[in-house]
Parts: structure tokens; sequence; C-alpha cells
């Protein structure tokens, strides 16, 4: 298959696929009689692991010394890659539905017994704001670098901070839902603009996100009913769509570095 078909069949972008030929992680071998790269099955099958390993959170090089180690495509070789990939998610999806859950209800513990009256903080956030939630969340992850450095951030924060918070916050969700709205793919400019929109309410505020770790949120959004239900409280298929932009805005970050 040519490039453009590559990514229209894998999800994977035009640019990324370039960006992967340049490195050398996903070189197809065989060119057309016009010079077109075409990626044979076996290149399709190294793609695969590279998109698997990259969504969950490795670099680059490491996913590079990874796929070089497993043994060649098909048969026995294909499941052990599939079975380490496997492997791999059964070892994060419970260290990161927690860190989730922690991070984003940092944002509500971190107001409670700083400037924000309990009347404030139900004026800016709803009926949402869970004092339970907020308690287990600091209980279990109390001692991690993105609580600490929220907790850092926010200290200071006061009323019109939070404000400019919940506006940052309410704008990145009106950009997504305007882009659902008007059926733009998820990885399209103004799709992934929204995403990267709401990437920078975070890293701005409250502790630093990349585009790698903000993958990982994005695929919290739709495995955890909690976020799910904010999200698709705005929209119908919000979360989803959102989790999709996400991922297409990690790729374009990645590519650019």
């Amino acid at each position: 298959m040519t490039v453009g078909e590559t990514a229209e069949a894998t999800g994977v972008t035009v640019r990324t696929l370039h960006h992967y030929d340049r490195i050398g992680l996903v070189t197809p071998q065989a060119r057309s009689s016009a010079g077109y790269r075409l990626y044979s099955d076996a290149d399709l099958d190294r793609l695969q692991q590279v998109v698997a390993y990259r969504r969950l959170g490795m670099s680059l090089e490491d996913i590079a010394a990874v796929v070089d180690a497993e043994p060649g495509s098909g048969g026995a070789g294909t499941r052990r890659a599939l079975e380490r990939q496997r492997d791999l998610i059964e070892e994060r999806l419970t260290e990161l539905t927690r860190l989730l859950a922690a991070v984003d209800t940092a944002l509500e513990a971190d107001m409670k017994g700083h400037q924000l009256s309990p009347d404030e903080q139900k004026e800016l956030f709803g009926n949402g704001f869970n004092d339970d939630y907020a308690e287990e969340a600091q209980e279990r992850w109390g001692d991690t670098e993105a609580w600490a450095e929220s907790r850092r951030r926010t200290k200071g924060y006061g009323k019109s901070e939070w404000e400019q918070i919940k506006a940052d916050t309410d704008r990145a969700n009106e950009q997504i839902a305007a882009a659902l709205d008007a059926g733009l793919p998820a990885d399209s400019e103004q799709a992934m603009d929204a995403a990267e929109a709401a990437r920078l309410v975070i890293d701005t505020w409250f502790y630093p996100l990349d585009g790698e770790f903000h993958r990982c949120l994005g695929d919290m959004y739709v495995q955890d009913p909690r976020f799910t239900k904010t999200y698709d409280d705005v929209r119908p298929g919000l979360a989803a769509y959102l989790r999709d932009a996400i991922h297409a805005n990690a790729d374009r970050l990645a590519a650019r570095n």
C-alpha cells in the first residue's frame, strides 16, 4: 500500500509515517515505479506493533529496541509480540486508571481549604465537587509528583485564577464539541487544536503534561464512566471523540519533535 493508503487503513497520519521512516522505525523497502514508498504486509505488522507500544507510552527509542528484538511476523512471533503488548497493558491499566483519578480530582482537592469557600466551589463547579472522591485521591496519590506539582502551583491561586481555569476549560470543551457538531474527523486540524487547548489547560495551570501522558488521559476518558459522563453530558459521544482527537494531537506533537 502507498503511504496514503496505509494512513487511511491504520489511522496513523501521513506525517507520522514519514517521521517513522526518517528515523528508521518503520521503513518500507519497496518502491513504486514512480519512486513512492510501498508498505508490505511485514511493514504493516511492524507498524501495528509500533502503534500498540506507542499507545502504552513507550518512547520511540525503546519501541525500536523492542520491535527489533521481536521475532519475525507470523505464527509464534506474532503471538509473542501480542502477548508482550497484553502484559504491558495489564501492568499499566490499573495504575493509569488510579493516576487519572488522582490528577483530575486534584483540581478539586487542591481547592479544599485554600482560597475558595464551599459556596464558591459550588458556584464555579456545580454539584460535581465530591469530598469523598477528593479524599480518596489524596489518600492514594498524595505522594505523586503530579499531585505535589499541582499543589505547589495552586497554593497561591485565588478566586480569579480558578475562574480563569474554569473559563479555559469551558472554552476547550466548546472547541471540541464544535468540531464534533460540524462532523469533522477527530484528526482534523480543528479537533486536534481543541485537544491541544485541553492539554494546555492542565499543563499551564496544574502540572507538566506532554502529548504521551495526555494520550493516556484520553484513554481513561472512555474507560472510566465518571469521566465519560463528564464529557458526554456536554455532547453525547464527546468522550470518545476527544480521546481520538487527543491521540491525533499526540501524533502531531511527536512528529514535530
